[in-house]
């Protein structure tokens, strides 16, 4: 990252507490204001302003405050926000958590350079988030279908599939039946040297990562990079999206440790702590991320976002599932129980939820025309299977109807054949919704009462014996 050397120098710190470091005498200041510091040996870093005023201003040091001392430091106030240097030429490419590249090759030439807090979207500028966006995978495919402009989050748990999961959907995500520029930007934020590791050889291996940005924050990086490596990816991404017309994902992993680095920052500044000790603004905070995804009138590209949080002690109602449920369009919850079957991806279809799905690509016939129908079947009789294995559990298989017993033959075929599947297999729409067809049909015909009749007599398949 290049910066420009300008501005005011003070000598004048007066603390340096955890991350953030505070430096008196300052005048002409503005908040968000990009901060430039060096040693007296000469090391620099990069810090921003989150705190302006009686003359003092608090700087958020990027690269952590370790090393730093009161005595000899400079503070350069650079009179402008954090922009980073963006341009189509960072497709293929690996960066760090602050977007310098990882992969030994030269910085892109920049083509613009953006403020990495981006440009709110006009509200009556967006364009209503409408086409499938194709992961391979049927449980999302299926019955959450990924829509265009959506902000689609998958919860998860500590020690689950989350993270084979997101290089599968960054490898296989596509726009089926058009040639149109997609592009896949991956943000990993806190993660760990092997699943940094993983990511990148998981999109070099399958040819992806010519249409990827990979942004790795690792897990023994400064825990404040952390809160800006999601806005670096997303200024690429706005980029490419707005300007450049790319159809584009953005995959953020994981938005947990995010939200600890929030609270770290929080816990220096001494503010009130709301739940859990996250800071108060928390739910601002991540609107800021995830209201960055969209279409807007007249413009070709789009912005997709799937974040991805584990929740700890798989607490749903935990602060930071919470708060991104109630902004984001539904979510992806992912199961223990199935996880222990040894099922992939152990996606808990009947907590999750697609809410774009209906009136984006289903009332608009953007898919198959019993995509709905199946849908809708598929939840209704998965349904009815889990609450008559909790039924078989007490009164036994013995004391259940015949068409009972076909329930729980449809739960397990569900599990088996429509949920699991290989890391590596990637399936279209078509061979979902064909395969949903193969297990609805062992239930009797009178049962499918949430497809309409014309779709049943073209796909349902008699069984004989």
């Amino acid at each position: 990252m290049t910066v420009e050397r300008t501005g005011l120098e003070y000598l004048s710190v007066q603390e340096i507490k955890g991350p953030l470091m505070v430096v008196g005498g300052v005048s002409g200041v503005s908040y968000d204001e990009l901060v430039e510091v060096e040693t007296a040996e000469g090391e620099r870093r990069l810090g921003r302003v989150i705190e302006v005023g009686e003359g003092r201003a608090v700087v958020q040091i990027f690269e952590g405050t370790q090393g730093l001392a009161i005595e000899g430091t400079r503070a350069r106030f650079l009179g402008t926000t954090l922009k980073v240097p963006v341009s189509t030429e960072m497709l293929g490419r690996v960066f760090d958590g602050l977007g310098r590249p990882m992969d030994g090759l030269p910085e892109p030439v920049a083509e613009e350079m953006l403020d990495i807090n981006g440009e709110p979207i006009n509200p009556e500028q967006r364009e209503y988030p409408s086409d499938f966006i194709q992961t391979g995978i049927s449980s999302i495919d299926g019955m959450n279908s990924l829509v265009r402009g959506q902000k689609l989050p998958i919860f998860s748990g500590a020690g689950l599939t989350h993270n084979m999961l997101a290089a599968q959907i960054a490898r296989q995500a596509t726009v089926p039946g058009r040639e149109e520029e997609f592009a896949v930007i991956f943000a990993a934020v806190g993660v760990q040297n092997d699943e940094a590791r993983f990511f990148r050889r998981s999109l070099e291996e399958s040819g992806a990562i010519s249409r990827s940005a990979l942004f790795l924050n690792l897990a023994d990086d400064p825990a404040i990079e952390r809160i800006v490596t999601p806005r670096i990816a997303l200024t690429l991404a706005e980029y490419l999206a707005f300007k450049q017309g790319y159809h584009v994902l953005v995959i953020i992993t994981d938005i947990t440790n995010y939200a600890e680095a929030l609270r770290e920052v929080s816990a220096a500044r001494e503010e009130v702590p709301g739940r859990k000790g996250y800071p108060g603004y928390m739910y601002t905070d991540l609107a800021s991320l995830y209201e960055r995804a969209g279409r807007i009138k007249g413009l070709k590209g789009s912005l997709t976002q799937m974040p991805i949080l584990s929740m700890p002690s798989d607490d749903i109602t935990h602060p930071i599932p919470d708060l991104t449920g109630y902004i984001t369009e539904g979510q992806i919850v992912l199961s223990r129980d199935l996880y222990r079957k040894g099922i992939y991806p152990p996606v808990n279809v009947l907590m999750s939820l697609s809410r774009l799905m209906g009136p984006g690509i289903i009332s608009q016939k953007r898919t198959r025309a019993d995509h709905g129908d199946v849908s809708n079947q598929l939840y209704a009789a998965y349904a009815r299977a889990v609450q008559l294995r909790s039924l078989a559990e007490i009164v036994g298989t013995a004391g259940l109807s015949e068409t009972d017993l076909k329930y729980l033959e449809f739960g397990d075929l569900f599990e088996q054949r429509f949920l699991k599947q290989s890391y590596t297999e990637n399936r279209t729409l078509d061979q979902t919704i064909e395969i949903a067809w193969e297990i609805l049909s062992t239930l009797p015909e009178t049962e499918l009462t949430k497809i309409k009749e014309e779709h049943i007599k073209k796909h349902y398949r008699k069984r004989v014996g």
